[in-house]
């Protein structure tokens, strides 16, 4: 049986495997070639060295010079190094003890290293549960703003292509007007929003990655001012600048494919891109991230001299349907919990004298079958 790998001028650069056996004097070596004496080489412990090595330091290494030049021996047969211990004559006694406490350093240095790579890997899986965000944000930072909107369009095209659009009337050049103004006060922005009026009477309003924005005529309908809608529009546009739908994008496919996105593989954008499809459309945002939609969207109503008084009081009526529900229960805030939240918001803001919009809010709800047409 092979035992010992042995190095020398004639052997390949890898080694000629050998079989090593202890006898009185010092060293039998058969070669795995056997069939004449040059295949068989005898080694006397008084022309040898020996110390630890190996890759892990945990062999023994024997070095002579013979007939046919240097020659290096690594042994990691337990056995026949306990064997060659206990033969060795005393010249050879010092170097096996340093070969041994070598040994031992090196072993205790492993079983360290494994406790510590152990625990590192406890420590990785429980930063990467309770630190996935930070995860999702190095993926997001990663996503450029036009691959974003790729990811944003199709989802959105797919739900347009079964819905009745607004394609023009007074509700859809209001909701044009509100759009341009927030837009303008949006520092460095580097989206293209792209807004419709979709004919339902659904009383919202959503957000897709990339600047794509979807209002109802249901929201339009139930809003008492335009101010209201500009309030829930500019929680949408946040969403968007904030990428919080990027976010929750990435989030829904999972651990694996947020490292892919980090460490650079543009293949994992593209399969995150079949992977979610229209799916895009059903992803809800967390609670903080409707909480930090309607911070910043009450300060950009600010900047655009839009009363943010508006967005309060369109959630203060939406509270109405929030009795019996318990806040912790959703992801979104309860709309009395924001209408508070915001109230105490725009106490802070500095305070700016609100421009009207061009349109009359009466002539808008009217032209959706809202109100009756005045008559003269």
């Amino acid at each position: 049986m092979l035992n010992a790998l042995c190095f020398g001028d004639e052997f390949p650069a890898s080694g000629a495997p050998c079989h090593a056996q202890i006898d009185g004097s010092g060293l039998r070596i058969s070669f795995e070639s056997a069939g004449d004496e040059h295949n068989h080489e005898t080694v006397l412990f008084a022309g040898m060295t020996v110390s630890a090595g190996g890759l892990d330091h945990d062999q023994l290494v024997i070095k002579w010079t013979g007939p046919r030049g240097d020659r290096t021996l690594y042994l990691k047969d337990p056995d026949v190094i306990r064997a060659f211990r206990s033969a060795a004559p005393g010249h050879l006694h010092l170097p096996l003890e340093e070969a041994a406490d070598r040994v031992r350093q090196v072993r205790h240095r492993r079983r360290v290293a494994w406790s510590l790579t152990a625990g590192a890997i406890v420590a990785l899986i429980l930063g990467l549960w309770f630190g996935s965000d930070v995860l999702v944000e190095l993926a997001v930072d990663r996503i450029s703003v036009e691959w974003e909107r790729k990811l944003g369009e199709s989802a959105y095209r797919d739900f347009l292509a079964q819905q009745q659009i607004v394609k023009e009337g007074p509700a859809v050049k209001a909701v044009e007007e509100i759009t341009q103004r927030l837009s303008e006060q949006i520092p460095e922005n580097p989206y293209t929003f792209e807004v419709t009026v979709v004919q339902s009477d659904v009383i919202n309003a959503f957000a897709l990655p990339g600047g794509y924005i979807v209002v109802f005529t249901g929201l339009i309908k139930k809003a008492e001012s335009g101010e209201e809608v500009a309030g829930v529009l500019s929680h949408e546009l946040n969403h968007v600048v904030l990428r919080h739908g990027l976010e929750r994008m990435v989030k829904s496919v999972g651990l694996m494919a947020v490292v892919a996105i980090v460490v650079g593989d543009q293949q994992g954008l593209i399969g995150l891109m079949k992977q979610l499809g229209v799916e895009l459309l059903s992803l809800k945002f967390g609670r903080a991230q409707e909480t930090e939609a309607d911070l910043t969207g009450l300060r950009l109503l600010n900047r655009a001299k839009i009363d943010p008084a508006g967005m309060i009081s369109f959630f203060e009526r939406l509270s109405e349907k929030d009795e019996g529900r318990v806040e912790w229960l959703s992801t979104h805030p309860m709309s009395a919990g924001r209408a508070e939240r915001l109230n105490s918001e725009l106490a802070g803001l500095p305070k700016k004298s609100p421009e009207p919009f061009s349109f009359e809010w009466t002539g808008i709800r009217q032209s959706l079958g809202m109100l009756p047409a005045a008559t003269s």
